[in-house]
């Protein structure tokens, strides 16, 4: 089953007050630098639930999801 792991962001926003996540800072310490956000779009998490503006980054060699349900911002992750 999937669930929303809550995780704290680093954020930046352009002159326009477009918000970018940069890093995202996981409860175990470690931190993972996004490297490219490819796609921002108001959207429902269909796996885990909620809604709210979902960002398609890529982070190494893959592409996740983040979302940011105010004023939360959240990952799908599998329970344990």
């Amino acid at each position: 089953m999937i669930k929303k792991l809550y995780v704290s962001v680093s954020a930046e926003f352009d002159t326009d007050g477009k918000m970018r996540p940069s890093l995202i800072h996981l409860e175990d310490g470690r931190d993972v630098k996004i490297k490219k956000v490819k796609n921002a779009v108001r959207a429902a998490s269909l796996k885990a639930g909620g809604q709210g503006v979902r960002f398609l980054c890529n982070i190494g060699k893959q592409d996740i999801y983040l979302f940011y349900e105010e004023p939360r911002w959240f990952i799908e992750s599998y329970e344990d």
